[in-house]
C-alpha cells in the first residue's frame, strides 16, 4: 500500500509499535518501511537499541526492551521517520520531528491528523 499511496497500511503501522504495556515508558517508534541506504538512527543511539546490520539498506529494528526513549534517533533521522511515544492514563504523548514554520509554541492547540491528512483530534503542544 505504501508504494502506491504513500500511506502505510494499518498492519504496517501496528508492526512498528510495541505493546501498550511497554509504552508507559517512552519508546522510539521507527516508521521506516523501505530498504534504503541509511543508518543514522543506529549510529546515533547511545545504548545500541537500534540495529540495521552490515547492509545499511536493511530496515532498522528496535529493541523496545533496551530503548529508553531518549530521542537521539529522532533528530538524526533524515527521513523524519522516527517519533518517541509514551502513554499515561488515557493520553498519548509524542515527540515528533518538526522542520516546518511556523514553529508551535507551548500551549498551542494544533490539529492532530491521521496518516491520510484527516483531522482526528486537537493536539496540545507541551
Amino acid at each position: 500500500m505504501i508504494k502506491t499511496t504513500g500511506v502505510p497500511s494499518k498492519e504496517q503501522v501496528k508492526s512498528k509499535f510495541p505493546s501498550l504495556e511497554q509504552l508507559v515508558k517512552p519508546k522510539a517508534i521507527i516508521e521506516c518501511y523501505q530498504e534504503i541506504p541509511c543508518n543514522p538512527c543506529s549510529t546515533s543511539c547511545p545504548i545500541g537499541a537500534i540495529a540495521i546490520g552490515e547492509d545499511i539498506n536493511q530496515v532498522p529494528q528496535i529493541n523496545f526492551e533496551v530503548c529508553t526513549g531518549c530521542g537521539m534517533c529522532v533528530y538524526s533521522c533524515p527521513g523524519l521517520a522516527i517519533m518517541v511515544v509514551s502513554t499515561k492514563e488515557d493520553r498519548a504523548y509524542c515527540k515528533v520531528p518538526y522542520e516546518l514554520l511556523p514553529r508551535p509554541s507551548v500551549g498551542d492547540v494544533w490539529q492532530g491528523i491521521d496518516r491520510s491528512g484527516k483531522r482526528i483530534c486537537d493536539a496540545v503542544i507541551e
